[in-house]
């Protein structure tokens, strides 16, 4: 029984990152009911929370000072160990014995263990929960998450996963939440890349990429990332971001570092991480992850004026 009395106490809940992902969680935890504060650098971001019932917080010491649950939806690593870690700024030093930190974030696999296991020093608990379903998943509530972490603590955090998710698996110990999220990404990157190729080289030689994938989309080749993705394609919209090239690419290095460690060869996957590299050096890493197909476009070009 005193595991129902927490899960029922789990009602004050800090968001860091507002971003695109945090805004739609944080929003969806007032709509349930949650008492959410929020910090972001981006004050609009944080505002147009506060519009909403949530409580502003000038940095993420504060707010875990006075919060059950810590979410983070924060865009790399590096910036997630240091709020947590941070001798002076870090959230750890500060959240009260027993909290639960949920971290939504794609992150490093290692890292995410050796945060977990930091939070244990600390009496806390922390859960990956990596999401898919992009912004408007966010905003409607309807995220697939994937959850490492104790599998006894699991229920505990399940009203809240629930508040923003409708696809909530619990996938194993620490950091196994973060292994089914890289995999998922290298795919998607992946299967981006070869769609563009793909529609390039069928419009290039005479049929528009708009039949093409009407047409595939019919048979064996059918995929959802054409769903999702393919309205930025052909309406070349890579501005309107489902998901950012800056985020696609940092995922794609973080699976390198996932299979590298796994002893598995990178060989498939490493032809999209590099042009996902590309991108961003041309300064597309704040669009869709779409905007690959102009840089594949761009490099048909010049081949075809080399030749």
């Amino acid at each position: 029984m005193p595991e129902l009395e927490r899960e029922i106490t789990l009602k004050n809940i800090g968001v860091a990152g507002c971003g695109l992902m945090g805004s739609g969680i944080a929003k969806n935890l007032l709509k349930k009911g949650y008492s959410v504060s929020v910090y972001d650098i981006n004050e609009a971001a944080v505002q147009k929370l506060v519009s909403m019932g949530a409580n502003a917080k000038k940095d993420i010491r504060t707010m875990a000072k006075e919060v059950d649950v810590l979410l983070l939806s924060l865009p790399s690593p590096q910036l997630i160990e240091k709020l947590m870690i941070d001798p002076e700024e870090g959230a750890f030093g500060a959240l009260k014995k027993g909290a639960f930190i949920l971290d939504m974030s794609t992150n490093d696999v290692a890292l995410t263990r050796r945060l977990s296991l930091k939070a244990q020093a600390y009496g806390l608990e922390y859960f990956d929960c990596p999401l898919s379903g992009g912004p408007a998943g966010a905003d409607e509530g309807t995220l697939t998450i994937m959850v490492g972490g104790c599998e006894a603590k699991f229920p505990s955090i399940l009203p809240i996963l629930k508040a923003v998710g409708t696809n909530i698996h619990y996938v194993g110990p620490s950091g196994a939440g973060q292994i089914v999220k890289l995999c998922n990404n290298m795919i998607v990157g992946g299967i981006i890349s070869l769609i563009s190729e793909a529609l390039l080289t069928g419009e290039r030689a005479g049929v528009s990429k708009e039949k093409m994938a009407a047409i595939i989309q019919k048979g064996s080749g059918q995929t959802k990332v054409m769903e999702v993705f393919g309205p930025n394609i052909f309406k070349n919209t890579p501005e309107e971001v489902t998901f950012s090239l800056f985020n696609m690419k940092k995922d794609l290095n973080l699976y390198r570092n996932l299979a590298e460690n796994a002893g598995i060869p990178t060989m498939a996957s490493e032809s999209a991480r590099q042009l996902y590299q590309i991108a961003e050096y041309l300064q597309k890493g704040q669009q869709d992850a779409t905007a690959v197909f102009d840089i594949i476009a761009q490099l048909g070009i010049e081949e075809k004026t080399r030749v």
